[in-house]
């Protein structure tokens, strides 16, 4: 009998990548295939159907391509969120920490307006630093958080509760065991 695909089937693992005692999890196997890509856009805005959302918020990179699709399907506007010195224009950053060092991320000063509603979307739920430096920044405008998006959770990583933690409700596709 054949059995029918989920979004975790057309998500590949590359084993000792970007180093040694690394699984990485390869989204762009989900993005070549066009029902694995639709399936992953359909989910990702499901459960947010029906609720005022004004902007989705993608985070660098790949939450750019799931970003700006869950916008158009939605029908609102989309926002980038960019590493540091990307934008053009006044911005405002937010510093996070990661495993070996920092970044900073930016947005647009006037990309979200006071009381507007936003989902934050992303590939990936790691650590979830880069996740609450979008938060906060979105937050720091007047943006309300109606949730945060993503493909694959890494649980191990704690990212999840992380984000719990600051009150976000927080929606994964799937989610690997392993680093």
């Amino acid at each position: 009998m054949n059995s029918q695909k989920t979004v975790r089937d057309y998500i590949r693992t590359i084993v000792d990548f970007p180093h040694e005692g690394i699984l990485f999890r390869d989204v762009t196997t989900l993005f070549a295939d066009p029902r694995g890509f639709r399936m992953a856009v359909d989910q990702m805005l499901h459960p947010y159907a029906g609720q005022r959302i004004d902007k989705v918020v993608g985070l660098e990179a790949r939450g750019f391509i799931l970003g700006g699709a869950v916008a158009h399907q939605l029908g609102c506007g989309f926002v980038p969120v960019r590493k540091k010195g990307k934008l053009p224009g006044a911005v405002i950053s937010e510093e996070y920490t990661l495993e070996y060092g920092e970044a900073v991320v930016e947005l647009h000063d006037d990309a979200i307006a006071a009381g507007e509603t936003v989902l934050l979307v992303d590939d990936l739920l790691a650590t979830g630093g880069t996740a609450e430096a979008g938060i906060k920044l979105v937050e720091r405008l007047g943006g309300k958080i109606v949730g945060c998006a993503f493909v694959v959770d890494l649980p191990e990583l704690g990212g999840r509760k992380r984000l719990e933690a600051m009150g976000m409700d927080v929606h994964a596709l799937c989610a690997f065991d392993g680093l």
